[in-house]
């Protein structure tokens, strides 16, 4: 793999639920997402201006699992809300982002085999962002790892459960949500 560059690095507060994000609904993961991608991609730019050619890499073992705890219940007969759909599909939230920072690189979603520790990316999502950048795809990726907790059984309650971190852990502790974003380059 050829080493990145890091221009930003930005590990969401333990215990802190993200702010709402317009259409997205029964679930932290969208806006848990939008917003550390938010403060990462502020940390590296600044303020959201001319377009940039920018990936975006979403990596997540688990997934949203509160839509798709809500998407489960809707199938089984409860009316489900149309907006589950839209957010159900990963890269929905990754567009919005693109869309907020005019970032016109390549937009990807994976699900690494393992979740990676809190406050890393995982190796894999690392190796697609050197291709990318490599390919000639974009100049800058933002790389995403973002884990949901396990949701409690109902789609309605947020999934965040305020904790603190582990003495030197940079991420929070195992049972709440957890994102670190990373904006990198080739050296």
């Amino acid at each position: 793999m050829n080493p990145l560059r890091t221009l930003a690095t930005v590990h969401w507060p333990p215990g802190e639920p993200p702010p709402p994000l317009p259409g997205f609904s029964a679930s932290t993961f969208n806006p848990l997402v939008a917003a550390v991608a938010e403060r990462c991609l502020a940390a590296g730019y600044g303020e959201p201006g001319e377009p940039r050619r920018t990936g975006l890499l979403l990596a997540s073992a688990g997934g949203d699992r509160a839509t798709a705890l809500a998407i489960d219940t809707g199938a089984a007969g409860r009316r489900m809300p149309p907006l589950l759909f839209f957010q159900s599909n990963p890269n929905a939230v990754l567009g919005h982002v693109a869309a907020r920072w005019g970032l016109t690189g390549p937009v990807v979603a994976i699900s690494p085999p393992e979740a990676a520790a809190p406050g890393e990316v995982p190796p894999d999502a690392l190796e697609l962002a050197a291709l990318l950048l490599a390919d000639g795809d974009a100049d800058q990726v933002l790389v995403i790892a973002a884990e949901q907790a396990e949701p409690a059984g109902r789609p309605t309650e947020p999934s965040v459960r305020p904790a603190e971190p582990a003495a030197g852990e940079p991420g929070p502790a195992c049972g709440t949500d957890r994102a670190t974003a990373v904006l990198v380059t080739a050296p």
